[in-house]
């Protein structure tokens, strides 16, 4: 009976460590994301290059991904308003069926972004690695993060604990029950995210360098 009271109380103890941490992480990256995004497009200043954060063009039933959709849109928004002038799509392509940098160079040529505006980064596996080429492969100390708010938030962090002056434009939410799913599983990557900062993870691919034309 003491061992079970030990145990239950180790437990109790453990799962309260956890939930203050999920707190803490998700605190400090709201906090730090929310200062440098923005919502509207005549209110955010005009950076060289936006950085699209990639993810499936469809989900898991055959339909659109509203996430994917959305992203596009406003890419295509800060363009069209002479925000940026380059687009860096970065995703995974981790198979020949499968290719987010490829999916997002059609998109946006399909919605009258110039081809030679787009730059294609393969190795974006993680959000991490997104925006460490950004500054490391592509030469871009200071861009314009795009995806949805929850996502911008992280990866502003990521851009301004290794001195990278970026910021967001938050391209609109998906409602549903997809949305919870993805909510959940942004509250461990945020966690991951300090995992990442105490060990410097890397990104996986560096390679050489892309030079971006100068306006």
């Amino acid at each position: 009976m003491k061992r079970l009271k030990i145990f239950t109380l180790t437990l109790i103890f453990t799962g309260l460590i956890f939930a203050i941490l999920v707190v803490w992480a998700n605190h400090v990256v709201s906090q730090t994301g929310n200062r440098y995004s923005y919502n509207s497009i005549d209110s955010i200043p005009h950076n060289h290059c936006a950085l699209v954060l990639g993810t499936s063009k469809y989900i898991w039933n055959g339909k659109k991904n509203l996430y994917y959709t959305n992203r596009i849109k406003a890419a295509v928004d800060l363009y069209q308003h002479h925000k940026i002038d380059y687009i860096i799509v970065s995703g995974d392509n981790r198979n020949v069926n499968y290719n987010e940098p490829i999916t997002m160079y059609n998109d946006l040529i399909l919605a009258g972004v110039q081809p030679e505006c787009i730059i294609l980064d393969y190795a974006g596996f993680r959000t991490l690695d997104s925006v460490v080429r950004a500054k490391e492969i592509f030469g871009q100390d200071q861009f314009t993060i795009v995806s949805q708010s929850f996502h911008n938030q992280r990866a502003l962090y990521i851009a301004r604990e290794r001195g990278i002056e970026a910021i967001a434009f938050n391209a609109p939410e998906v409602d549903g029950v997809l949305t919870l799913r993805v909510q959940l599983r942004e509250l461990a990557a945020r966690l991951l995210l300090f995992v990442d900062q105490f060990t410097s993870k890397q990104p996986h691919f560096l390679g050489e360098k892309v030079v971006v034309p100068a306006n």
